[in-house]
């Protein structure tokens, strides 16, 4: 199952991630005091999402043999207030007609990351 370590020290706000055998960087950008040294959260959040997206299309694309060349997510965290929302929107290129466009924007609805987001889950914080 996914796990990261999420470390930070004295440097505004610069933290390590370490995730299976990848590390990065995220941080905050300058408006909010950091340096921009990587991606910010909600930026690893929408990433998440759009990831999850894609392949979980290009899986479902191969599964049915259908010329997809390439799938795109371009997702965007809005927060309007108090009310928050993603927005997604998908490109697909290749040989393919409005119907199975369709149905693969049906699929992205339930890929397992749009599930969890849409579901909300519970997060349990203990100290060590």
């Amino acid at each position: 199952m996914a796990h990261a370590r999420a470390s930070i020290g004295t440097v505004n706000y610069a933290t390590a991630i370490a995730t299976g055998h990848h590390k990065l960087t995220v941080d905050e950008g300058p408006e909010l005091g950091g340096k921009d040294t990587g991606p910010a959260p909600y930026d690893l959040l929408t990433s998440a999402l759009g990831a999850c997206t894609v392949i979980t299309l290009r899986m479902y694309a191969e599964r049915k043999q259908w010329p997809v060349t390439a799938v795109h997510a371009d997702i965007h965290f809005v927060r309007e207030g108090d009310k928050q929302r993603i927005d997604r929107v998908l490109t697909i290129e290749g040989a393919v007609d409005d119907a199975q466009k369709k149905r693969m924007a049906d699929i992205a609805e339930r890929t397992p990351v749009t599930l969890t987001l849409k579901g909300g889950l519970e997060i349990r914080t203990t100290l060590a």
